[in-house]
């Protein structure tokens, strides 16, 4: 796979995040049932995500949003999205997505970046830790996902 162009999503790509966000969906790091509907709506607009193209194809996604809309957490995104097509996967897509959130986090003037990810999902933690994200709380046994009580994990970087 050529390197990747990540760029700030326009509203012509909602279908093809639409497909993405389909064909990614999994119980290892989504508590929500699958995706339906369109991708885009009130409270998550194109200007939130970072797109990856490779080879003319939306290939992976990030999505920044502020956590809270108080005046006093202004200073803090959040990572609230991360999907890499199975085609893509092992390649660094993932690590260049994250890469990107930090630069993309740094340039709307934010001081922290932070995410919520599954106790479970041993692969995507991984690669936060390796982006310098660091564990910052545990909410244990915060979703039942088929069957399974499963922690929610709290992780933040400076930025």
């Amino acid at each position: 796979m050529p390197e990747p162009y990540i760029r700030v999503a326009v509203a012509d790509d909602e279908e093809d995040l639409a497909l993405l966000d389909r064909a990614t969906w999994s119980p290892l790091h989504a508590v929500s049932p699958p995706p339906q509907g369109p991708f885009f709506d009130e409270r998550h607009t194109p200007e939130d995500y970072l797109v990856a193209e490779a080879d003319g194809r939306v290939v992976g996604y990030v999505r920044l949003a502020r956590p809270t809309r108080l005046a006093s957490n202004a200073h803090v995104l959040q990572i609230q999205g991360l999907a890499v097509a199975e085609e893509a996967r092992g390649q660094g897509l993932g690590r260049a997505l994250v890469r990107a959130a930090v630069t993309e986090a740094r340039g709307r003037g934010a001081r922290r970046l932070s995410l919520r990810v599954l106790g479970h999902n041993a692969p995507a933690r991984a690669l936060y830790e390796a982006e310098g994200f660091v564990v910052e709380g545990v909410q244990p046994e915060e979703f039942l996902l088929d069957g399974a009580y499963v922690d929610d994990v709290l992780m933040g970087r400076n930025v």
